[in-house]
């Protein structure tokens, strides 16, 4: 993977390392934002990259620092690429090199020959004492969203911009559970009489559950239970929604069928599955109440995103995961206020993105005050 240019560094010169130093190694917010840019740039053309994290741990604090540094600098100037980009991740203790378009080698299959080449390199370099000081990882992306994995991608190295965006609004983050916990109990008080309406009314004109329960993905990857009022016939057939899933998705990027044979909605205009009930529940947004409850248990806010089904979630391309990253998901948000089913699948996505990046509790208020209207209005309902 090294270069013709970098093949003539010739090992020791201090002149050649100091140059790399001072020239090619970026400081640490240099870096985070190329880090940054790379898995945006990823997000639209696919090109993986990998990123390598080398934690020094107890070796910069030797007596001779600067020297091992060097030495360790220096096996990074003949095992990587002019185009890779290297710098301090967190400067002073975790060197970060990303390995920029790996093309379409598996992503895993890339990182385990990178971590023999560097390992193999760093051995012939520096003692076993200082080798056993140094801890090397890998993370490949776009990288699968493992719902098993402790934090999701929400902890992931590959997003240190997201974990200091969340460290930095802790307050805003408590100020919003805190609205989210008072303003689920009011709405549940509030609505009891009309909750019991709604349970009477399924329960007395079709066969089934009261509630509908359903697998959906929220922050980060998260699968949490989510609960609707069932507006379905019982044991129905989820393939009808799937491929009306797949159709929108693929044909909003441009893929799919035209907008001249389907009307570009985000629901079924004529689902044969939903029950009289159910279509007036649906109409008027009735049937959501039940994810107050949601709320309560902290796996959505009362604003934020729609969470996906794991079918849908599938079908995203990468930048399209990008929704569930900024924001926990709500009941209600830009895309039901401004939107709804009436834009296509992309514009929801760039609204709950500008979402994400402008959120704050006014904007959440403005949206909870536009929600009634817009959910009784029935626009874009179905």
């Amino acid at each position: 993977m090294s270069s013709p240019q970098l093949a003539k560094a010739q090992p020791g010169r201090e002149a050649d390392v100091s140059s790399f130093r001072d020239q090619t190694f970026l400081g640490q917010e240099p870096f985070l934002r190329m880090l940054y840019l790379e898995r945006k740039r990823t997000e639209r053309s696919g090109q993986r990259f990998v990123l390598m994290l080398l934690q020094t741990g107890g070796l910069l604090r030797s007596r001779n620092k600067q020297k091992v540094f060097d030495k360790v600098l220096e096996t990074l100037l003949h095992t990587t690429r002019e185009t890779d980009i290297k710098g301090w991740y967190e400067t002073g203790s975790v060197v970060g090199v990303i390995f920029t378009e790996i093309g379409s080698a598996q992503g895993r299959a890339v990182a385990s020959a990178l971590l023999t080449k560097i390992t193999t390199a760093l051995g012939a370099t520096l003692s076993i004492e200082q080798i056993n000081e140094i801890t090397l990882s890998f993370h490949v992306f776009p990288e699968d969203w493992d719902d098993h994995e402790p934090g999701g991608p929400g902890a992931s190295a590959l997003y240190p911009d997201v974990r200091r965006k969340a460290a930095a609004s802790s307050v805003d983050r408590i100020l919003k559970r805190a609205m989210d916990i008072c303003g689920s109990l009011a709405a549940l008080i509030l609505f009891s009489p009309v909750l019991a309406v709604i349970a009477a009314s399924i329960r007395l004109t079709s066969r089934g559950p009261v509630l509908f329960r359903q697998q959906r993905i929220g922050q980060y990857g998260k699968r949490f239970t989510f609960l609707k009022f069932r507006s379905m016939h019982r044991n129905t057939d989820s393939r009808i929604h799937e491929e009306y899933v797949q159709w929108f998705i693929s044909g909003a990027n441009g893929s799919g069928q035209g907008a001249q044979t389907h009307k570009a909605v985000f629901k079924l205009t004529a689902d044969p599955r939903i029950t009289p009930v159910g279509k007036f529940l649906r109409k008027t947004s009735l049937d959501e109440l039940p994810q107050l409850l949601n709320v309560l248990k902290g796996d959505m806010s009362l604003v934020g995103p729609r969470p996906p089904i794991p079918y849908e979630f599938q079908r995203y391309r990468v930048w399209h995961k990008a929704r569930l990253l900024g924001a926990k998901p709500g009941i209600t948000g830009l895309w039901q206020v401004e939107g709804r089913s009436r834009v296509t699948f992309d514009e929801m996505v760039r609204m709950d993105l500008k979402y994400a990046s402008s959120r704050s509790l006014w904007l959440d208020l403005k949206i909870l005050f536009r929600t009634p209207a817009a959910a009784f209005s029935g626009k874009g309902a179905y």
